[in-house]
């Protein structure tokens, strides 16, 4: 799985830190589904740490939360499975590092990925965050 974040170690608490873009081909082909997997492997101390992982469907304008991992003061890994294939036939209002704890918005998957992170408390002891993405099939 290519990875969005790669073993970002997490001290000190830090606000909406934004990682590397990923661009997923061409920019006007998006994937059919995407399989996120966060990671975070515990040293020590801490409180909260939460990363959102987000796309862009206008090149990087505009960014929006696809899935939030939430993290606390244990090792874990989470998985979501996202596809573009599943209608969204009501208005999303698109959110910037806000999607709720644990969640996904299923259905919007664009071009372009990334991954916007909060942490809370002061971790210790090499903690640090992964978040990899697998996407399948693409659109032209």
């Amino acid at each position: 799985m290519p990875a969005l974040l790669n073993n970002v170690v997490i001290t000190a608490p830090v606000t909406t830190v934004v990682g590397p873009v990923l661009q997923v081909r061409a920019p006007t082909a998006v994937p059919f589904n995407a399989v996120l997997q966060g990671m975070l492997a515990y040293g020590s101390g801490g409180t909260t740490i939460d990363a959102w992982v987000q796309t862009s469907l206008d090149g990087g304008g505009t960014w929006t939360d696809i899935a939030n991992f939430h993290f606390t003061t244990a090792v874990a890994r989470f998985i979501f499975n996202l596809s573009s294939l599943t209608p969204v036939t009501t208005q999303y209002t698109p959110t910037d590092g806000t999607l709720a704890a644990n969640t996904a918005k299923d259905g919007i998957l664009g071009s372009q990925y990334r991954v916007k992170y909060t942490s809370t408390g002061t971790y210790a002891g090499n903690t640090q965050l992964s978040v990899d993405i697998e996407t399948t099939g693409l659109t032209a």
